[in-house]
């Protein structure tokens, strides 16, 4: 397998659409389906990129991605955002918390591929 990558998404199908698709693209995929295990996981696995879904129960993506960029341990790994809210504003804030990427849902799966590609 190739580089590794941690998917936080708490919808079993898009999990499992990312996860099948990194996994055919050689990268080898580790889904965390509820966010308040993602810090936990992103130390343990230490991957390449995360993909983060921004609209996750229990804690927010956003919330997320700025413990993750203030940690010494994971502030260096590229986020990237992918939410189905894409209203106007929303990347802005999506970066201004950290991500480097932003992809809106439903995603295009080849420019799902490529915005991993350019971080993985």
């Amino acid at each position: 397998m190739g580089k590794t990558i941690l998917v936080v998404e708490d919808n079993e199908l898009n999990l499992r659409l990312f996860c099948d698709l990194l996994n055919a693209h050689g990268y080898s995929a580790h889904p965390v389906r509820d966010g308040r295990d993602a810090l936990a996981k992103a130390r343990a696995v230490s991957p390449d990129l995360i993909i983060m879904d921004i609209q996750l129960p229990h804690v927010s993506g956003l919330d997320l991605i700025g413990q993750m960029k203030a940690d010494p341990i994971l502030r260096a790994i590229p986020i990237m955002a992918v939410t189905a809210y894409a209203g106007k504003g929303d990347e802005e804030q999506i970066r201004a918390a950290g991500a480097e990427a932003y992809v809106s849902k439903p995603i295009s799966v080849i420019r799902f591929i490529e915005s991993v590609a350019a971080f993985a």
